[in-house]
């Protein structure tokens, strides 16, 4: 599977996501430069087939097909769309998910796919307070359940704080799974990625220019 995003936009002038393009496919982990409070969520929705662009085109195996984009592309903790609420427990957040993915969902059920992963000690932890790479594995690996499932985009795991390393290697553990991955950060987790060679983290876009407020000047 590859999705390609060929110069895409949103909003006005691409106030909401400059034009850019990148590509992503099975097998393999890249990141994504995103800066500014919505523009990583934006370009996770288009990347994942849940918001058309203003421009470009986004193609899944060279076609267009944003509903099997929906079913094969997880968007996972983006902003404001399918991050947690930080005060749910991880219990309540796995019994959610499980849920949602067609299987057994009792908070019995939750401690036993807890206990499966290896975290049922945090069960009564809020999502908010967990490790940012133990919240990095155990939304992805919920991520996965869903039937139909082939790929990922995670959304700013950068912004839960933590060593870029620890996320960064649990999405090549999915992708030599084969999974398609796709990580969206901001500029200075791709600095910090560049910067430990060993990773061999790949960068999938050009960097995104800075937002312009009305009267030209930056934000």
């Amino acid at each position: 599977m590859r999705i390609s995003l060929s110069d895409i936009s949103k909003g006005r002038g691409g106030q909401a996501l400059p034009t850019m393009s990148l590509e992503f496919h099975s097998g393999a982990v890249r990141f994504a430069i995103a800066e500014t409070e919505q523009r990583p969520t934006v370009l996770g929705l288009i990347a994942s087939g849940r918001m058309r662009p203003e421009t470009g085109t986004v193609l899944l195996d060279g076609e267009v097909d944003p509903q099997q984009l929906r079913v094969k592309i997880a968007l996972v903790d983006a902003p404001d769309v399918s991050d947690p609420h930080p005060d749910i427990t991880l219990l309540g957040v796995v019994g959610e998910e499980l849920m949602f993915a067609g299987l057994p969902a009792t908070p019995l059920h939750a401690r036993r796919w807890l206990a499966g992963l290896g975290y049922l000690e945090l069960a009564g932890v809020p999502i908010g307070n967990i490790d940012p790479a133990a919240r990095v594995r155990i939304l992805c690996e919920l991520a996965v359940l869903r039937q139909g499932t082939e790929g990922i985009v995670l959304v700013s795991p950068d912004r839960h704080g933590g060593s870029p390393d620890g996320w960064w290697r649990i999405a090549t553990e999915f992708a030599d799974r084969g999974y398609a991955m796709l990580v969206i950060v901001g500029g200075s987790a791709a600095v910090a990625l560049e910067r430990l060679p060993v990773l061999g983290a790949i960068n999938a876009s050009g960097p995104i220019e800075p937002l312009q407020l009305e009267d030209g000047d930056a934000r």
